[in-house]
Parts: structure tokens; C-alpha cells; sequence
């Protein structure tokens, strides 16, 4: 079965169907025991920040997290099903999905074991993060065409600059950034795996013209074998959507770190192999969004002693200004949709 489904004789469409829809039915399917098992493990569920919204703590008190567990292994699956494993660009996904996954693991564990907001340092975090990413990086790097592998693609303006040694520390800063972005954004019941539906059906997308005929039509840089990661990311918009269906408002799991690191890791590693680091700013402009608020509130509270916004990240802004918290999700959503069409104006001929 499994060399059937990752023959190259199917289509890599029709088998990013399959394993979108795959990943869809193993999620709904395995959901509820799944939740079932966290909250068994998890007494007294994942703690709530005393620094966050008081009503968090009264309406989100003891829903389990982890719930990432359901997304990795369900897009796992799929990925090993229907995507060709012997390329680089696929077991490189597998390999960022994996290490992340284990990084937010223990972080989800901690907190949860010792009811403690506050797991592994920052530090600890980012060496984990850093180091996988360079080995990510410098695969991808060695796997990808010499005139190719260190250029950045300016979309838009159909314009290629060659970072030259600067692209490996450059697309490290994409994929760890990527990964915490995705990590403050995931606060809000359902927010983070919203955003995420949507911005990797755009790379799925793109993944495939990148990696077909179809890329020197729309001036993008060809990559080889890359229309492969089209069907990486079929699973997980699968995975996440069926993770969605129990994340909803007023959600019964949470995804928690195991599931935000991981899958902030692997939108920036598609990013990078596809030479899109600037359509993941511009698509992915929700979860930049969310990154910057926080360092504005740190940077002016350390120059003024005052709050620049409410609360941060910016969603709790929000919600400290009145909204609901179903407000807040659905118009972010709303945003992250179009700038999802932002994006593919780049595929515009001028």
C-alpha cells in the first residue's frame, strides 16, 4: 500500500487530495479519543496565564492541551501515504515536524505536570529551534539547483537577489521566527488553526506551480521536485481542519505547543524550500502581526514603564477592548483570508 500510494505514476494532485482528505477522517475519527486520553492524563488541563484575560481563566480552566498530538499524527500519516518520501524536501518536513513537535512536547508536559504557565526557557527553546533549523536549512540549501539555492524571490516585482553565505541564517531567522509567530498567535479558540487552513492551501498551491512547467509562466524560480510539498501541505490543511472541528469555539482541546511550534516550523521550512519567504510575511501577515505587537509592548514598557497596547499579543488587545472572543477569531480570520489573496496577486502577469 504504501509504495502504491507514493508511486509517481499518481498524480501529485490527486494524491494531495487523498491525503487532505485522509488526514480530514483520521482526524474526526481519532478527535474525541484522543481528547478523551488528554484529559485523562491531564487532571487539571492545560494552566491559564493569571497575566491574561480574567475570563480565560473562568471559561478555559481545565480544557486539555497537547492537541497537537492529533495534528502531527493524523498529517503524519498522510504525508508517509501519499507524498514520495524518498525526496529530500519531504523527509526534511518530516524531520521539522518531528523535533518541533517533541520541543513543544516537553514545554506542554511541564506546564501541565507542575500547573505552571511558564515550562522551558526561551533560551532552551530557541537552541532547539536554531539548531534544527540550520540542519534544515543547509539540506534544503544542498538539495535545491546551485543558481537557486541561496537567491530570495521578491514576489510582485518578479525580482531574484542573491544572499549569497547571508541566505542561511536568513532562512534559520524564517523558520524559528515562523515557528514562535505561529506560537503567540495560537490564544484564541480556533485563531491559530484558522489562519493556518488557510495559509497552507496557499502553499499547496504554490508548491505545485513552483515544482511544474507552470513556474516560468508566472516567473517564479523553478525548484525541482518541489511540487511534492504540495501534497505536505494537503495533509496538514487536512489535519487541521478536522483539529479545527474540536478547537472551535468554545474549544474541547487546545493545541498547545506541541502542535503551534511544529506547525509554525513547517510553514516557514515550505517558505524556504519554495523560495517564498516573502509571501509567508505577506500571507502569513496575521501572525506577523502578532509577533510585532509583542515586541512593541516590550520594547515601550522598557522605555516608558507604560503599556503600549492593552494586553499583548494584540488578539487580547482586543478582547480587553470589548470584543468577543468569537469576534476577534473570526475577524482575524477575515484578515488572514485576505491576505491570502494578497498573495496570489503575485501570480499576475504585468
Amino acid at each position: 500500500m504504501f509504495l502504491i500510494f507514493n508511486s509517481i505514476a499518481i498524480p501529485v494532485l490527486l494524491r494531495a487530495f487523498l491525503a487532505f482528505f485522509t488526514a480530514v477522517v483520521l482526524s474526526l475519527l481519532l478527535g474525541n479519543t484522543t481528547i478523551c486520553l488528554l484529559k485523562k492524563f491531564q487532571q487539571h488541563g492545560q494552566p491559564i496565564r493569571d497575566d491574561g484575560p480574567q475570563s480565560h481563566i473562568v471559561t478555559k480552566q481545565g480544557t486539555p492541551t497537547m492537541g497537537g498530538l492529533l495534528i502531527l499524527g493524523t498529517s503524519i500519516i498522510s504525508i508517509l501515504l501519499f507524498a514520495n518520501v524518498t525526496y529530500h524536501f519531504v523527509w526534511v518536513s518530516l524531520l521539522v515536524l518531528v523535533v518541533f513537535a517533541i520541543a513543544g512536547f516537553i514545554d506542554d508536559y511541564i506546564k501541565v505536570t507542575k500547573q505552571t504557565p511558564n515550562a522551558l526557557t526561551a533560551k532552551a527553546k530557541l537552541f532547539v529551534q536554531f539548531m534544527t533549523a540550520v540542519v534544515a536549512v543547509t539540506i534544503i540549501t544542498a538539495a535545491t539547483p546551485s543558481a537557486s539555492s541561496t537567491v530570495l524571490s521578491v514576489p510582485y516585482f518578479k525580482v531574484l537577489i542573491n544572499l549569497s553565505w547571508l541566505y542561511i541564517p536568513f532562512a534559520v531567522v524564517v523558520i524559528s521566527g515562523t515557528s514562535n509567530a505561529v506560537n503567540l498567535t495560537d490564544g484564541l479558540d480556533g485563531l491559530a488553526s484558522g489562519l493556518l487552513i488557510m495559509t497552507f492551501i496557499f502553499f499547496c498551491i504554490i508548491a505545485y506551480i513552483v515544482g511544474s512547467d507552470l513556474a516560468s509562466f508566472f516567473s517564479f524560480v523553478y525548484i525541482p521536485r518541489s511540487a511534492e510539498i504540495s501534497v505536505v501541505c494537503a495533509s496538514l490543511v487536512g489535519s487541521c481542519l478536522g483539529f479545527l472541528w474540536f478547537n472551535a469555539p468554545k474549544a474541547k482541546v487546545f493545541m498547545g505547543d506541541t502542535g503551534s511550534l511544529s506547525l509554525g516550523a513547517i510553514l516557514g521550512t515550505v517558505a524556504v524550500m519554495l523560495k517564498q519567504e516573502i509571501l509567508l510575511a505577506v500571507v502569513g501577515g496575521v501572525f506577523v502581526m502578532e509577533t510585532l505587537s509583542v515586541m512593541i509592548q516590550v520594547f515601550w514598557f522598557k522605555k516608558t514603564g507604560k503599556r503600549f497596547f492593552r494586553m499583548a499579543p494584540i488578539h487580547h488587545h482586543f478582547e480587553q477592548l470589548g470584543w468577543r472572543e468569537t469576534t476577534v477569531v473570526i475577524r482575524f480570520w477575515i484578515i488572514g483570508f485576505v491576505l491570502a489573496l494578497a498573495g496570489f496577486i503575485a501570480l499576475i502577469r504585468f
